[in-house]
């Protein structure tokens, strides 16, 4: 019996809605990672990218579990002396909701060109309203 290999010229890509309210960050962003990566999949390949668009919704609406929002930062660093930069989740979560779940979204994936690549199938959306009609999304239902 052979292992079937996808080829990555004849990927079906599909485009799926996820609705981040009243669901903790990290428990959907694991979800869209699998979505973008392609692991719902029967034909799943680890060097092939497969995965799908998706597009989270309600962003501004999803929880962070605990004292996540008062203990937990989001740091970064411009690589000079004394330049790491700290904002607090209370106040990412209240301005940019948006780059909250993408940071999220991003840790999960491979730090690869396929991970960079499915990053980029990422659509994110504070609100309940999204652009992407035209492609006739599927809403996932959590399971």
């Amino acid at each position: 019996m052979s292992t079937y290999m996808a080829k990555a010229e004849n990927v079906d890509r599909k485009w799926y809605v996820v609705d981040a309210a009243d669901k903790p960050l990290g428990r959907t962003a694991t979800v869209v990672a699998a979505l973008l990566r392609g692991k719902h999949k029967a034909e799943f390949t680890p060097n092939v990218d497969t995965g799908d668009f998706v597009i989270v919704i309600n962003a501004e609406k999803a929880i962070l579990t605990g004292k996540k929002l008062d203990q937990k930062y989001y740091r970064r660093h411009s690589g000079w002396i004394g330049g790491l930069k700290e904002i607090q989740y209370r106040t990412l979560m209240a301005e940019r909701p948006e780059f909250a779940m993408e940071a999220a979204v991003k840790g999960m994936l491979p730090k690869n060109s396929i991970g960079r690549k499915a990053a980029t199938r990422l659509k994110v959306y504070a609100g309940s309203e999204h652009n992407h009609a035209a492609q006739q999304p599927i809403v996932w239902a959590d399971k």
